[in-house]
C-alpha cells in the first residue's frame, strides 16, 4: 500500500508541476488553483507513504522519478528541446534511484 501511496505523489506532484507551467505564472485561474489541490495531495501521500518506506528511498523515488516525468513531459507536450545533456541527466537521476534503492530499504 505504501508504494502505491507513493505513485500517487509522484503523479500529484507532475501534475501540479504541469498546472504550473500551465497557469502561466498565476494569470489563468483554474491551472493555478489545481497547482495547490495536486501539490497538497502530493505531499499528503508521501506523507503516508513514509510510514512504510525508508525517508531517504521514498525521497529519491519521488523527486527523482517526477523530475523525469517532468522532463518527458516538457519535451512531449510543451515542445521543449532533448538535449544530450538532459539524457545523460534523466539516466544518472535514474541510476541514482536505482542505486539507493538497492543500498537496501524496507517494503
Amino acid at each position: 500500500m505504501h508504494w502505491i501511496l507513493l505513485t500517487l505523489a509522484i503523479l500529484a506532484e507532475v501534475a501540479g508541476t504541469t498546472t504550473m507551467k500551465l497557469s502561466e505564472g498565476f494569470s489563468r485561474l483554474t491551472p493555478s488553483l489545481l497547482l495547490f489541490v495536486f501539490y497538497a495531495s502530493s505531499l499528503t501521500f508521501l506523507n503516508f507513504a513514509l510510514k512504510g518506506i525508508e525517508m531517504s528511498i521514498a525521497y529519491a523515488i519521488w523527486s527523482g522519478l517526477g523530475t523525469a516525468i517532468v522532463v518527458i513531459i516538457g519535451i512531449l507536450i510543451f515542445s521543449e528541446p532533448l538535449t544530450l545533456l538532459k539524457t545523460i541527466s534523466i539516466i544518472l537521476i535514474i541510476a541514482g534511484v536505482i542505486g539507493l534503492n538497492l543500498g537496501g530499504g524496507r517494503a
